[in-house]
């Protein structure tokens, strides 16, 4: 990630810093920013954009973005982030001795922590999130009360009236698509994907973190087809020989063969934790869980830089897939849709697997309505700090609420903030492309949802029958649990920020319980980064 900032001063001009290219028109205007636009466009591409079509020019953009426009003549400083946040961007006010204000704008959230007045108390409520459940559950917060995320989605304008922020783009879908030939949805859907990927496509040769599974199976022969060449593609999967059971060196060497690329396997036994975390000179903007195997992630990024300068992931489709059979059946039914219904029952009675029909049974004996499991916040947290979740912000979709209401899950903000922290290359997500993602989330669940029997049937012919046969199954046991129990945890330093959130003696002796760890984690990561700031 390529740092970007702009100031807009208390005279009411903007200036743009640090290395990140500007772009600039002849009557004074100026683009800084990470920007890369579908059709393998970029900032000059913004800044005609906005030219043309004046504040609306956000609505016509797509892509991974995040900038910040200067408009002359306005004497604006117009600041965007992508619709699904891909790209982070950050700011901040500073108020001088004079009672000047000073804005700060920037995709490095330590590039504006680092600048003269602003304000660095800590927000309590980002961090009893951040102890509780892992990431905040605002958009708009930071570990810094006064430093402030941009939603994704949304505008800041600066000019001499103060900042304004507003919403523009929403993701939503329709009725579901209906095609009489269903050979038409796995046709739109490939080339839906194969745009995607060619959008994305660097220069020379692209990466692809590869599983073995079949998103990024799928990922991976379309990017094929769209490099044209085997010699453009190289593949890297993530094995372990010791710490848990896996099978993914068997499948993903399978893909790689099967379509002749390159593969990597890079062992991650000894990578998982670094028993010498808290001794590296390793700082992060925010803390992170990710710090006890930073240094050896760091490592592993300067050998994937130098084989590609883009890296494909694969996240997308176990959200935008997610199976909801029985809302659009109980949806088509409302709708009086009997012949879709009677065809889409049929579909899901069929569908089931033995195992199905008795976790179904199961389900039906309470009635239907499992209860709603929530996790407890941990007997350490000071109860104070505790609150409710953050809620919806609008009425959930009609067939499709879970997997639609999942990417407005403050979630995904963590998600790629552990991207932004890679350095050498940039990662990129095809399946999150708009025109892809919509679709994915437009096809009618029953059939295609389940078992993501879209991408299995897009792919027959394409990929091994055992790919597209393999089940999606979780991890034995936790890697990471294995390692710690190796190495152990170190003691923590304690001391009077972290007894401000944390009651040291309530947290578990010895090696945490599996369901514990990553709570357990992130106190040491807290507790690390506290006596970091103070040290700094």
């Amino acid at each position: 990630m390529i740092t970007f900032g702009a100031i807009f001063d208390a005279e009411g001009r903007a200036r743009a810093v640090g290395p990140s290219e500007r772009v600039s028109r002849k009557d004074g205007s100026w683009l800084t920013g990470d920007v890369r636009l579908d059709g393998r466009r970029g900032k000059l591409a913004c800044l005609q954009a906005y030219g043309k079509w004046g504040c609306s020019f956000v609505d016509h953009l797509a892509g991974d973005f995040s900038f910040a426009l200067w408009d002359e003549a306005s004497r604006r400083l117009i600041c965007a982030r992508d619709q699904l946040g891909v790209r982070p961007l950050f700011y901040a006010k500073a108020r001088d001795d004079r009672a000047n204000d000073t804005w700060f704008v920037s995709n490095s959230l330590a590039w504006i922590a680092a600048q003269p007045g602003v304000d660095l108390a800590l927000d309590d409520t980002w961090i009893a999130d951040f102890l509780g459940v892992g990431h905040c559950l605002d958009f708009e917060r930071t570990v810094y009360r006064h430093i402030h995320r941009l939603p994704p989605a949304h505008v800041l304008t600066l000019s001499a009236a103060g900042g304004a922020v507003r919403r523009y783009w929403r993701l939503e879908i329709g009725d579901p698509i209906r095609h009489a030939d269903p050979r038409l949805y796995t046709e739109q859907f490939t080339e839906l994907l194969s745009r995607s990927i060619a959008d994305r496509l660097p220069a020379g040769r692209v990466g692809i973190s590869m599983s073995g599974g079949v998103d990024s199976s799928t990922m991976a022969a379309c990017a094929l087809a769209a490099a044209g060449d085997s010699a453009r593609l190289v593949a890297e999967t993530r094995v372990f020989d010791r710490l848990i059971p896996d099978d993914e060196e068997r499948f993903s060497s399978l893909v790689a063969r099967h379509l002749g690329i390159d593969l990597q396997l890079r062992p991650m036994d000894d990578q998982t934790y670094d028993p010498d975390w808290r001794s590296r000179p390793i700082r992060t903007a925010e803390p992170t869980i990710a710090i006890v195997n930073a240094h050896p992630e760091l490592m592993i990024a300067q050998e994937m830089a130098a084989k590609a300068s883009v890296w494909f992931h694969g996240e997308g489709p176990d959200n935008a897939l997610l199976f909801e059979g029985r809302a659009y059946l109980a949806w088509l039914r409302g709708r009086g849709e009997w012949r879709p219904y009677a065809r889409a029952m049929a579909q899901y009675v069929r569908g089931r697997s033995a195992g199905e029909w008795l976790r179904f049974a199961g389900k039906s004996a309470g009635f239907g309505k499992g209860a709603e499991i929530v996790e407890a916040p941990p007997a350490w947290l000071n109860p104070d700090l505790v609150r409710d979740g953050a809620k919806a912000d609008r009425p959930a979709h009609p067939w499709h609420p879970d997997a639609l209401a999942s990417f407005g899950d403050p979630i995904w903000q963590a998600f790629f903030g552990g991207f932004d922290e890679t350095p050498g290359f940039e990662w990129r997500h095809p399946y999150l492309d708009l025109r892809v993602l919509e679709f994915m989330l437009s096809v009618p669940p029953i059939p295609w949802a389940r078992r993501k029997f879209l991408l299995r049937k897009a792919m027959h012919g394409r990929l091994p029958e055992a790919i597209l046969k393999r089940r999606k199954t979780p991890l034995a046991r936790s890697p990471l649990r294995q390692a710690i129990a190796a190495y152990g945890l170190p003691a923590l330093s304690g001391g009077d920020p972290l007894r401000r959130y944390v009651d040291e003696s309530r947290l578990p002796a010895g090696l945490p319980a599996e369901d514990e760890l990553d709570r357990v984690l992130r106190v040491h990561a807290l507790d690390h980064w506290l006596n970091q700031e103070m040290h700094a």
